[in-house]
């Protein structure tokens, strides 16, 4: 029988906000030497990528990085409006089942970011900013999902076992790392999919 939750944990991007790097493809595509097909064949998660997301990469560094991958005839300002377009409206329905749920729990955010992007959601979404108890930012962090030492490190801090930990992510290998790391995990590819977790744990 699963352990009674003590702690909410959500992901941010693709849960809680619309993320599309499409957008920010489009953005940059003006400023490219590149056509948009190999613009977008170039751009990728690559190692540079995760080690800003980490925060071991700076975020001049990673966007020189980009310019001269993606062949940006762009200043760093330029480049970084184009990196912020990623985001779009928040997911009001699942913040407010958050909202719901904290009446009855901490709830905190995990989410894969770096020092641009924190600086840009957490200006953009107030609401959402003032509906949790805690933050962890892997660039802050130094770890990033799905490494199993990031969920160890956010476990720690809220003082929990990772049995006692809800964890919602739209993507699936978090989840499964989570699981694997001990935490209760559920893939929320929508509003609905967190409803019925919470609705299962007598929490909404």
């Amino acid at each position: 029988m699963p352990c009674v939750p003590q702690a909410l944990l959500f992901d941010v991007g693709g849960v809680l906000i619309d993320v599309d790097f499409a957008r920010v493809l489009s953005a940059w595509a003006p400023l490219s030497a590149l056509p948009p097909d190999e613009l977008r064949r170039r751009f990728a998660a690559d190692e540079p990528y995760r080690r800003h997301e980490r925060g071991e990469l700076v975020s001049e560094a990673y966007f020189a990085h980009l310019a001269d991958t993606l062949q940006l005839a762009a200043t760093p300002a330029q480049v970084e409006a184009g990196w912020n377009t990623i985001f779009g409206p928040e997911i009001v329905a699942t913040r407010r089942l958050l909202q719901q749920a904290s009446r009855r729990l901490p709830c905190h955010l995990f989410s894969n970011t770096n020092a641009s992007h924190a600086r840009e959601w957490l200006r953009r979404y107030p609401e959402l900013v003032a509906s949790v108890e805690r933050i962890f930012l892997s660039h802050e962090m130094g770890l990033r999902k799905p490494e199993p030492a990031a969920f160890a490190y956010v476990c720690d801090s809220l003082g929990l076992a990772p049995q006692g930990v809800l964890f919602f992510d739209d993507l699936a290998e978090n989840v499964a790392a989570a699981r694997e790391a001990g935490l209760q995990a559920v893939v929320a590819g929508s509003p609905g999919d967190v409803e019925a977790a919470l609705l299962a744990a007598r929490l909404i």
